[in-house]
């Protein structure tokens, strides 16, 4: 499984063959993001179509620590032959702590 730090991530922001998918739940979205689209963790199996939808390009997904996002990549893989799939490593706290905006 693919994984990205805060920092690379940051570099790459804007690159038209990646699109950050935020796993978290709606509140802590609304606290702090990163402009992903957000689908949380509990709703990937029903949005497994749409993200296909999104074609050939790399999903990033993230959630606060890289856990709920290495699950999504997990779920996205083995149910869905996703393999497109980059997980934030640290999540939104590794970004907070290393991305200086």
């Amino acid at each position: 499984m693919k994984e990205i730090t805060a920092l690379e991530l940051h570099e790459k922001m804007g690159d038209k063959k990646l699109v950050l998918i935020d796993v978290r739940e709606e509140h802590e979205h609304e606290e702090f993001n990163i402009g992903g689209i957000l689908i949380p963790l509990n709703t990937i199996p029903d949005n497994a179509d749409r993200l296909k939808e999104l074609g050939d390009v790399d999903l990033v997904l993230y959630c606060r620590s890289g856990n709920r996002s290495g699950m999504a990549q997990k779920i996205l893989a083995v149910q869905f032959d996703m393999h497109n799939t980059i997980n934030l490593k640290g999540g939104m706290n590794a970004w907070k702590e290393n991305v200086r905006e």
